[in-house]
């Protein structure tokens, strides 16, 4: 099982109406029906494509927060101007590179899920408590991080 399959995984349930999907963002007790197993597969492959894009806009974020925020705090100069400059400067370009693209993604996302399910397919699902895989995926996702942060601090000039 990949890494991504964690996280599409926690979509797809057993119930008593059959094979279901939840996606997120949703109701909370919404789910649809999923007709066949091609359409389970289609669906599959969607949410591992988004969650691969979720991702990387995440790792991109996070490597150009600890830049610019290294890059900040080497400089001999610490004026409150310079500071506050820089800070505008940092978010212009953090909502340019990480929160458009994000909200671009995620509006996408949304108007998508339209197009593997119908409204008659809907079904109300029991409530699913945070199992195994998630917290494994959490941990996983974690230790991504932290990699990728000492990575980036080992590399970085002195």
């Amino acid at each position: 099982m990949g890494f991504l399959a964690l996280f599409v995984g926690r979509h797809f349930r057993d119930e008593k109406a059959g094979r279901v999907v939840v996606f997120g963002g949703d109701r909370r007790n919404q789910g649809y029906l999923v007709a066949s197993a091609a359409d389970e597969r289609k669906i599959t492959a969607f949410l591992k494509m988004y969650y691969a894009a979720e991702l990387s806009i995440q790792l991109v974020s996070t490597l150009v927060t600890i830049w610019w925020i290294t890059a900040l705090t080497s400089s001999p100069d610490t004026s409150i101007p310079r500071i506050a400059k820089s800070g505008a400067i940092f978010l212009g370009v953090y909502s340019l590179v990480v929160a458009a693209p994000y909200i671009f993604l995620r509006k996408a996302y949304k108007r998508e899920l339209l197009a593997f399910v119908s409204g008659q397919e809907e079904v109300l699902v029991s409530a699913k408590p945070v199992g195994r895989q998630s917290r494994v995926a959490l941990v996983v996702l974690a230790a991504l991080v932290l990699l990728a942060l000492l990575i980036f601090y080992l590399v970085q000039a002195k």
